[in-house]
């Protein structure tokens, strides 16, 4: 269940990123090439810049491309003295709709080690920001050596966008053949939706956060 806290949250950054989207869309037509068809951000494969930061675009999760024919994303990590910015777009997405970003083992099923980082909410045009603070390069990892999970030293290098509502992704046709929604635990309740975008154009266990350093 979600609470009134969690829903006052989604909605002010849904309503700050309204506010934004003119600026955001400005800096992003000067730096990157636009399609006339969607006004979707053309990014290359993967780029370094001079001050270190890397950007690399999300790709869209296994068999979804029919029901969000214009979903797409991109990430950039800028490395600092002590730790990282990641800024995430997303575009071309469902308006007004609310995702969840993860730093994930694998970019793919099973996924592995996953760590929560933050909500990304869409607004009226599809398109949604966020930006986090915190390790995001060659150094990323979890461990537990003891309690109730033990695990050894697990890199992190992929990132992993899911749906928050699992009833999104079945209401638009993403789910072909089930007859209820999938339901995963990406998200603060655990009740989330299928995974949307993802990085699995990099290899499965050199994801782009391993070409972050600082």
């Amino acid at each position: 269940m979600i609470s009134i806290k969690q829903l006052s949250r989604r909605a002010l950054a849904r309503t700050t990123v309204g506010l934004g989207v003119a600026a955001v869309a400005g800096a992003l037509a000067t730096s990157l090439s636009l399609t006339a068809a969607s006004a979707a951000p053309v990014v290359t494969p993967a780029a370094a810049s001079h001050d270190g930061s890397f950007t690399f675009p999300l790709k869209l999760s296994p068999g979804i491309k029919a029901c969000v024919p214009h979903l797409g994303g991109f990430v950039t990590i800028t490395p600092g003295s002590q730790n990282d910015v990641m800024r995430v777009t997303v575009f071309g997405a469902p308006h007004n709709a609310d995702f969840d970003l993860f730093v994930i083992q694998h970019p793919l099923k099973p996924f592995g080690v996953s760590w929560y980082q933050t909500d990304v909410n869409t607004n009226g045009l599809g398109f949604g920001q966020a930006t986090v603070q915190g390790v995001f390069d060659v150094e990323t990892f979890s461990v537990s050596p003891g309690g109730s999970t033990t695990f050894p030293p697990t890199h992190q290098y992929h990132i992993g966008l899911w749906f928050n509502d699992p009833n999104l992704p079945f209401k638009l046709g993403c789910e072909p053949g089930a007859t209820t929604p999938v339901v995963t635990p990406f998200n603060g309740e655990q009740h989330a939706g299928i995974q949307a975008l993802n990085t699995s154009q990099f290899p499965d266990n050199a994801g782009p956060l391993s070409r972050v350093h600082r």
